[in-house]
């Protein structure tokens, strides 16, 4: 990618539900400067608000696992409801932060049509056996470019990772995998995962740069929990053209020029 083309793309920022109400004015700031130069899309998680709306949403029985080990929460059309509440309050509390700083928000469903997913798993334990279940998940399959439009500096799209199956139904998907497919499809040059560690940790140590297949390696043998699905994101959005994918919890104007966190490329 040239220079030019590089300072026109879009950022894409992903940013943990658990991390929302967690970040300062400080790092509101950089983003907002940020964001006067650069084409802006955040993709918002909902795990804390979400909690937080209803107590049974924290209990240990709102979250399955399948027969591979993966972890989803079980999510039926009372949660997808629910989910949509939170965005709605999420995506005006970001708008009301951003617009303070003369950047522009406009707020994108992925089940509008922008993001695809496919056929979900229907095998989950419960205690110690396997039971067939209707859960509103999918693995995503694509998002549609062309609702990604109107990309220029002063302006952000903030979006909520529902998604669409093959059969229309409104499904739960990732938020990290689904910022990563988000970044591809728009020509997004980085993609930022803001959570509230510093670094990927490896054997306790901070780890400044790493490539692809090294974390796709530790990712298999030693992450855990979300890190796991941050480096499959990672690497999902290096295969779908993505140069460099940063983690880490720092503002993002700091993790962009690798000051702090973990870079994650090719190479």
């Amino acid at each position: 990618m040239s220079a030019a083309a590089s300072e026109g793309a879009p950022a894409v920022v992903k940013l943990g539900g658990s991390t929302l109400d967690a970040m300062s004015e400080a790092w509101w700031d950089d983003l907002a400067e940020h964001g006067r130069s650069h084409p802006l899309v955040l993709v918002h998680g909902w795990s804390k608000p979400l909690r937080e709306l209803r107590p049974e949403y924290a209990e240990p029985s709102a979250v399955l696992r399948d027969r591979y080990g993966n972890q989803s929460r079980w999510t039926t059309p009372a949660v997808i409801a629910d989910i949509k509440k939170v965005s709605a309050e999420i995506a005006g509390q970001v708008a009301g932060l951003l617009g303070a700083r003369g950047i522009t928000t406009e707020h994108l469903i992925g089940s509008d049509g922008l993001v695809r997913a496919g056929e979900g798993e229907r095998w989950w334990w419960q205690g110690k056996q396997l039971v067939e279940l209707d859960n509103l998940v999918g693995p995503i399959t694509g998002v549609e470019p062309a609702l990604l439009k109107d990309l220029r500096p002063g302006h952000c799209l903030l979006v909520t990772p529902l998604a669409r199956n093959g059969a229309g139904a409104e499904v739960n998907t990732d938020a990290d995998r689904a910022a990563a497919a988000v970044a591809g499809a728009c020509g997004a040059r980085d993609l930022v995962l803001v959570t509230d560690v510093t670094h990927l940790l490896i054997d306790g140590e901070p780890v400044r740069r790493i490539s692809a297949k090294a974390a796709a390696e530790f990712r298999d043998k030693g992450a855990t929990g979300g890190m796991r699905k941050k480096l499959r994101a990672a690497g999902e959005a290096l295969d779908h053209g993505v140069e460099r994918v940063v983690i880490g919890s720092a503002p993002v104007t700091d993790l962009l020029a690798a000051r702090t966190g973990t870079v994650i490329t090719r190479t």
